[in-house]
């Protein structure tokens, strides 16, 4: 997570949709001579797994190191990431292509939010085609998001890059520390306006983690381009896919997910690079006598731009 640390704090909630802007409030003498302070911290999620692919949760600090575009950091904040809220959008594909396996889906789906949310977490449902439908915003009980569930049909194209764009960028920003999406789907596109690129630039500007479920290898079919598409959103963003052949698979790769999630560490460190420019910047974790461990993560961040507004009047 990125986090810009500020005095006086000011916040901004934003819908699907819809957008929703708090009542102005006369600034007072006291406020307005108040120092504003910034200090960007940056938050990095990491999985680390062996070569079985089971998580390891018991690593030191000391075995860690970190670098934003090749210059090292210090790492100033290290947590076993098992307690904190999460915020998780859940995107499920309704376009035609998954007819036959939506109702195995949404069995699937139910479960998997049953089983990850505590009373501190909090989700949200999507449904996607040619558009995107916010069925139910964030909440914490799963039973309400289990009953928008049984009303989903299928039909239509698919339009899965417009989709995330949109649910990155109207929903998550002002999620818990903590941002997940996870996306049910073949991964074929036929339909956005938006490019692949532009959606994985939106997801990392919102701070999240993709993790996708891949639909295309049980049932009828198979989508070799949207097997790739599911891939590149996961990698970029220090999540991961799943292509499962079976309903038991199927069910599995919830269930390693919601394992995922617990068993992550947290990264926090402050940039040496002080710039303001908005450009993408490199992040890269290792980790010091691996024995064969490897680990996911986030490929980096969009430090805040400098408002230059009216700097030129």
């Amino acid at each position: 997570m990125r986090r810009v640390l500020a005095v006086p704090l000011g916040f901004a909630a934003i819908l699907l949709f819809a957008s929703f802007q708090p009542p102005n409030r006369p600034t007072t003498q006291s406020q307005s001579s108040q120092i504003r302070v910034e200090v960007l911290e940056v938050n990095v999620l990491v999985t680390v797994v062996d070569k079985h692919g089971r998580f390891v949760t018991d690593l030191q600090p000391d075995r860690f190191s970190l670098e934003e575009d090749n210059v090292p950091q210090t790492i100033t904040t290290f947590v076993r990431e098992t307690s904190l809220p999460l915020s998780v959008a859940m995107m499920i594909d309704t376009s035609g292509s998954v007819r036959l396996k939506l109702e195995f889906e949404k069995r699937a789906v139910s479960s998997f939010l049953h089983q990850v949310m505590r009373p501190e977490d909090q989700a949200m449902l999507v449904e996607f085609d040619t558009g995107a439908t916010l069925l139910r915003d964030f909440t914490n009980r799963p039973s309400d998001l289990a009953n928008e569930l049984k009303g989903l049909r299928a039909g239509g194209g698919t339009a899965l890059f417009d989709a995330l764009y949109r649910v990155a960028n109207e929903k998550m920003g002002g999620a818990s520390p903590r941002r997940v999406i996870v996306i049910v789907s073949d991964g074929d596109d036929l339909h956005s306006k938006r490019p692949l690129e532009e959606a994985v630039e939106m997801v990392q500007r919102a701070e999240a983690t993709v993790y996708a479920v891949g639909t295309s290898k049980f049932g009828a079919g198979r989508n070799e381009d949207g097997d790739k598409v599911l891939k590149a959103v996961t990698e970029q963003t220090g999540g991961t896919v799943f292509f499962p052949y079976s309903e038991q698979q199927f069910e599995d790769a919830f269930s390693v997910i919601n394992d995922e999630l617990r068993s992550q560490y947290s990264l926090t460190y402050i940039p040496t690079n002080k710039k303001k420019d908005g450009v993408f910047r490199k992040i890269k974790v290792k980790l010091k006598d691996d024995k064969g461990l490897s680990s996911r993560y986030k490929k980096g961040y969009y430090p805040p731009a400098e408002d230059t507004k009216g700097k030129s009047e």
